[in-house]
């Protein structure tokens, strides 16, 4: 178990962005697009060997040739404002039936993964994720962000779109956060980093349907933007969240006109300011849901569209 480094060049004062996937994989989308809109450069892997099963297997001239597991890939590149390591994951490391990671191997992964972060003087940790809000599609996704550091709440809410988890409507100044994106935030924490969470608004009637989501990556990237005051091109992004949009308002049409009229009330929901807007309830919720997964199942082949 460790780390291959492939080069170990001298980095200043570097902040490390971090992402698996996840709902929507907003995360990952983001940190994915920064990563090649800078041409980033391989850093280091982590080996697969004491974190995942094998996920394929490679066969050439019909022999079995080797065994394939997920990435675990860090990146660098040097910037006119400050340097940048990467962190993807193709996957989390789970245990037993468990969904996110958790566990003695997720722990060990947020370990490693800073062990590279502070190797290279990393002050900061940025990791990125989907917050499931009640939203249309055809609305700006939000920025929910989580500190470990009290010092940077302020910071926080300078930034455009962008709203402290706690403040969120209904959260009573409480949420949590699944998988390696919040234990990379408590195990920074231990050590003395900085770090926070940027988690793009996906709406809620998505969450259970393996559909990408750009339009939250998008927001996340304008956030990470603005905090490294760095520049990149949005036109993939751009590309990719119209295109998304396009083909949920395409799915969306083919909706009874009851779930539309539900969906067309989270146009007016507002989740961080209810005296400015109408709110929907955990009941609301679920019904949308449940009709959202009975269309899904009467539907039959088109389920994986």
């Amino acid at each position: 178990m460790g780390i291959r480094y492939i080069k170990e060049p001298d980095l200043i004062d570097p902040v490390m962005l971090a992402s698996w996937p996840g709902i929507g994989n907003v995360g990952l989308i983001a940190v994915e697009a920064m990563r090649k809109s800078l041409r980033s450069e391989q850093l280091a892997y982590i080996e697969p060997w004491d974190y995942f099963y094998p996920n394929k297997a490679i066969i050439r001239k019909g022999e079995l040739i080797e065994l394939g597991f997920p990435a675990s890939d860090f990146y660098f590149q040097r910037t006119d404002k400050r340097d940048i390591i990467f962190f993807t994951g193709e996957e989390q490391p789970t245990e037993g039936s468990r969904l996110y990671a958790e566990g003695s191997k997720a722990f060990s992964m947020a370990n490693i993964v800073l062990d590279v972060a502070q190797k290279f003087g990393c002050k900061r940790i940025y990791t990125s994720g989907a917050a499931v809000a009640p939203l249309h599609h055809t609305a700006r996704s939000r920025v929910w962000a989580v500190p470990n550091s009290e010092t940077m709440l302020e910071e926080l809410k300078k930034y455009d779109n962008t709203i402290l988890m706690s403040g969120v409507e209904g959260r009573e100044g409480q949420g949590t956060i699944t998988g390696l994106n919040g234990l990379i935030l408590g195990v920074a924490r231990r050590r003395g980093m900085e770090a926070v969470c940027l988690m793009g608004e996906i709406p809620v009637y998505l969450q259970g349907f393996p559909f990408p989501y750009p339009k939250g990556s998008k927001s996340v990237l304008e956030v990470l933007i603005a905090a490294l005051g760095i520049w990149m091109d949005m036109d993939s992004v751009n590309q990719l969240a119209e295109e998304s949009e396009k083909e949920l308002t395409g799915l969306y049409e083919k909706l009874p006109q009851e779930v539309k009229d539900q969906l067309d009330r989270l146009k007016q929901v507002t989740v961080a300011a209810p005296e400015s807007g109408e709110t929907i309830t955990e009941e609301d919720k679920r019904k949308i849901l449940d009709d959202i997964d009975r269309f899904f199942k009467s539907q039959g082949g088109d389920e994986q569209h």
